[in-house]
């Protein structure tokens, strides 16, 4: 059924209410099943695709080192022990000490830990600011989605990276305002895609038949437009989380990100590196190691997820 055969119907039985149930049924005969995510049916898919297999896999190290690690090998990540700074990788300390006397394989853990928990935290605030910002933009049409999108023109102008150093200066940077700031730069690019994915949905015959029959925009966004782009918005999470963590890593690697007892990847990388020139490898190697395998694993589950669900809606 198309939008005129709706407005035809409406025009020659005026008189004919419809009710909310035949609202529903008719949406749903209309909307285009092979556009649904289905996790399950993704799942199968995914496992066709190689590199994103190797990806998840990895992901499942990385969080599973991170959050059940710690409970494995128990340290102490708060008081300073000078006696034991600076050890190679020996027995009690697999892989050595830091200047400051913590085990660096238990700090890995903890740094791993925050830095997930900021990128997943900045990622979910920016993907559903931008969704929403992008939904919005892309239903409005006109010069409404025009003065949008040039707002998200403007923005994306402006170095993310020297406002977010600004913001971490002028204030004492904790896991969650941290999270908050980089999520609030991040959404512009949510935001873009979101809109074009809008774009081409708002004209599809169970959108239009939803608007004929009187639905609110906000029902509209909420129940016929986001739940149709989530492969695009799941695509894009992914790429939020890694982008989020390489932040957190520069952040603490310039000197600005989180402190004292706090600990992330960036700021032990950092830590590492002044003493390179005293070849304490085990300072520098394993904690980037780290970074490269986690932003790796979300790039690979990233493309992967992308090619699987651009399939499906094909």
């Amino acid at each position: 059924m198309t939008a005129h055969q709706v407005s035809s119907a409406e025009v020659t039985e005026p008189h004919d209410a419809v009710p909310p149930e035949a609202d529903s049924a008719e949406l749903a005969a209309l909307s285009p099943r092979r556009r649904g995510f289905s996790p399950r049916a993704v799942l199968r898919t995914l496992r066709h695709h190689p590199l994103g297999v190797v990806g998840a896999l990895l992901l499942i190290l990385v969080f599973g080192f991170c959050f059940l690690g710690p409970l494995l090998h128990r340290t102490d990540q708060t008081d300073v022990d000078l006696l034991n700074a600076a050890l190679p990788p020996g027995p009690g300390h697999p892989l050595g000490t830091d200047t400051n006397g913590f085990d660096v394989l238990g700090r890995l853990m903890a740094g791993g830990r925050v830095s997930l928990q900021i990128g997943l935290l900045a990622a979910l605030f920016a993907t559903t600011l931008g969704t929403l910002y992008g939904a919005v933009a892309g239903l409005a049409g006109g010069l409404l989605d025009g003065f949008l999108m040039r707002v998200v023109d403007t923005l994306l102008s402006v170095p993310f990276l020297f406002f977010v150093l600004i913001l971490s200066a002028r204030f004492h940077a904790n896991a969650v305002s941290l999270s908050l700031v980089i999520g609030g730069f991040s959404w512009l690019v949510s935001a873009r895609l979101v809109r074009g994915e809008v774009l081409t949905l708002r004209v599809r015959e169970y959108v239009l038949a939803a608007r004929v029959m009187g639905t609110s925009r906000r029902r509209l966004i909420l129940t016929h437009l986001i739940p149709n782009a989530l492969g695009v918005i799941i695509v894009n999470i992914t790429f939020q989380v890694a982008d989020a963590i390489l932040v957190v890593a520069s952040l603490g690697f310039l000197g600005f990100g989180l402190t004292y007892p706090t600990a992330d990847w960036g700021s032990q990388l950092a830590s590492g590196a002044t003493y390179i020139s005293a070849d304490y490898w085990w300072l520098i190697y394993p904690v980037g190691g780290c970074i490269v395998v986690t932003v790796l694993a979300l790039n690979l589950l990233a493309d992967a997820l992308r090619d699987t669900l651009g399939r499906r809606a094909d």
